[in-house]
């Protein structure tokens, strides 16, 4: 499969000379399963995003395929049952990325939640989302809780729930998602901004005109309907429009923060109560723990979410509430990131009532828009809005998605990830979380980086950690279409995230590499994307 950044001017080229089913606006996790489900069904699609795949929303969540324990606290009874299910069928289709991640709530006779509600609704909740035997949930005693973690304080603790929920890597998903899709012939280009819409005589929309921020060239691409999933960007992409439906985005804003897991060394996945009664997570992830998350309105950038000092300050205050023997500080913070949810807007409700549904727009001039939901639901997302443009297309093709193994990421079960991260291990004789990392970012393509490392090394059975931050590097650029170093510090690696010291203390052998693989871009692009991400190395530690 060619999804490289040489081969990217050609499927620019190919874009625009093809006329499309469906052309798909917006590189997030909405998007790639929009593209992913119609090109599965055998029509003909192309993504187009503005900057990188998962720039937005898709590499800023909390980073869990959870099943919607808070909705059934709102008694959104419909939306458990799809979630649960949805998390099953993302897990069974790429094992490495959303893996099983026992989740600890404690629970407090000062609490929100008491032990009776706690054990029934997690009982619920299994039931409702069809939860394997072995993964359904346990209730524990104060001491058997503390066992599982010490740190939990223990005032008024009267033990708590064991669930399952699972983790994942939003970005690196979104990614599989796409890649999944070009192997099956598909076109996504990132870094291609849409400015307008083209029309036929009727006045319907028949395409979109874009720029290519890489060359700053102009093209048009012709389709027989466009969906814009372009996440917070939706009003702005319809804002083109000349008409335009009622309904309008409502922002909010949630915020993580990670620290050095010796600050606070967690053994074990935890929900608690925040301050307010709202519900936060802390799960540990290699050698740091992040900790989240925040939900107020937003009106500001939409490009640039930050977090505030009041945001950090809320979390620190909860955190420390939970764990008070283990008080993290400010200048504890290693990152962060912010992120945006797009709600639908909804008259008299707080932000945290609002619906986590996904809605479709449909306007008059055809545009199909969807926004709202969750990175849980985002191939009964796909399949939804594909129906829906179907009917336009003149084609009933059935969703295919339910069953596809994501590309690179077939696995037969979790002791098969876990048997793979054992032998990359014994190879690279790193620190034990790395194998980890790579298993569960890359899939098997972990094993096509260890052997480009080992051809850097004099001494192939002594794999260098540099030759190998430079292997997965080149791979992301020849089969993962990064286009700048920041497409691959923070979409492709998350490392300005979870390693940022590494990622500065390699950063000259990180260009090099970058500037050796990618020779023919144009320097304004290379210019903007390196003031982008100093922008971005300053923003992980900076509070307004």
């Amino acid at each position: 499969m060619a999804f490289s950044f040489s081969t990217r001017l050609a499927d620019l080229q190919k874009a625009e000379n093809t006329v499309w089913d469906i052309v798909v606006i917006g590189g997030g996790i909405t998007g790639a399963g929009i593209l992913l489900d119609a090109q599965s069904r055998g029509l003909n699609a192309v993504l187009v995003e503005k900057e990188d795949f998962a720039w937005g929303t898709s590499s800023r969540s909390t980073k869990l395929i959870h099943g919607g324990l808070r909705y059934l606290k709102q008694m959104d009874i419909q939306l458990v049952r799809e979630v649960g299910k949805e998390r099953a069928i993302v897990h069974k289709n790429a094992r490495n990325l959303v893996c099983p991640e026992r989740m600890l709530l404690p629970i407090y006779s000062d609490g929100n939640l008491g032990w009776g509600m706690t054990s029934l609704g997690l009982k619920v909740y299994d039931w409702l989302a069809g939860v394997p035997k072995d993964e359904q949930r346990k209730m524990l005693s104060a001491e058997k809780t503390l066992l599982r973690e010490p740190l939990l304080k223990k005032d008024n603790l009267k033990g708590s729930g064991l669930y399952y929920e699972y983790r994942t890597d939003d970005a690196r998903l979104t990614i599989s998602v796409i890649k999944t899709a070009c192997q099956k012939g598909a076109i996504a280009l990132n870094h291609a901004e849409v400015k307008d819409f083209t029309y036929n005589e009727k006045g319907l929309i028949n395409g979109i005109k874009l720029t290519d921020h890489i060359h700053s060239t102009h093209h048009t691409l012709r389709s027989k309907i466009v969906i814009n999933a372009a996440g917070p960007w939706v009003d702005d992409v319809r804002s083109f429009q000349k008409n335009t439906t009622n309904r309008h985005l409502f922002l909010t804003k949630g915020i993580h923060i990670v620290v050095d897991r010796e600050k606070l060394p967690l053994k074990q996945s935890a929900y608690f109560d925040a301050v307010d009664q709202r519900m936060m997570f802390a799960i540990p992830r290699g050698n740091i723990v992040y900790i989240g998350t925040t939900d107020t309105p937003y009106n500001d950038n939409i490009n640039h979410p930050y977090p505030t000092h009041d945001d950090v300050d809320y979390i620190l205050q909860s955190t420390h509430r939970m764990f008070p023997d283990y008080p993290i500080e400010k200048k504890d913070i290693q990152s962060t990131w912010s992120g945006l949810r797009p709600l639908i807007q909804q008259k008299r409700k707080d932000p945290s009532e609002l619906s986590r549904r996904d809605e479709i727009f449909e306007s008059e001039d055809g545009l199909l828009s969807i926004a709202g939901g969750k990175l849980t639901g985002y191939r009964k997302m796909a399949e939804r809005i594909v129906n829906r443009a179907q009917r336009v297309i003149g084609k009933r093709l059935a969703c295919q998605t339910q069953h596809l193994v994501l590309y690179g990421q077939g696995f037969d079960s979790i002791t098969d990830v876990q048997h793979l991260v054992n032998n990359v291990n014994a190879i690279i004789k790193g620190p034990s979380y790395l194998g980890e990392r790579l298993v569960h970012l890359y899939g098997h393509f972990t094993i096509d980086i260890i052997e480009r490392a080992q051809a850097k090394t004099p001494n192939e059975n002594d794999i260098s950690l540099s030759a190998l931050l430079q292997a997965e590097l080149e791979y992301t650029i020849e089969h993962e279409r990064v286009c700048s170093l920041a497409d691959f510090i923070i979409q492709r690696s998350g490392m300005l995230y979870f390693d940022r010291a590494w990622i500065v203390q390699h950063q000259e052998l990180l260009k090099n590499t970058m500037a050796a693989h990618t020779q023919g871009i144009p320097s304004h692009f290379n210019n903007a994307q390196e003031t982008h991400l100093k922008k971005a190395f300053q923003s992980v530690i900076a509070f307004r």
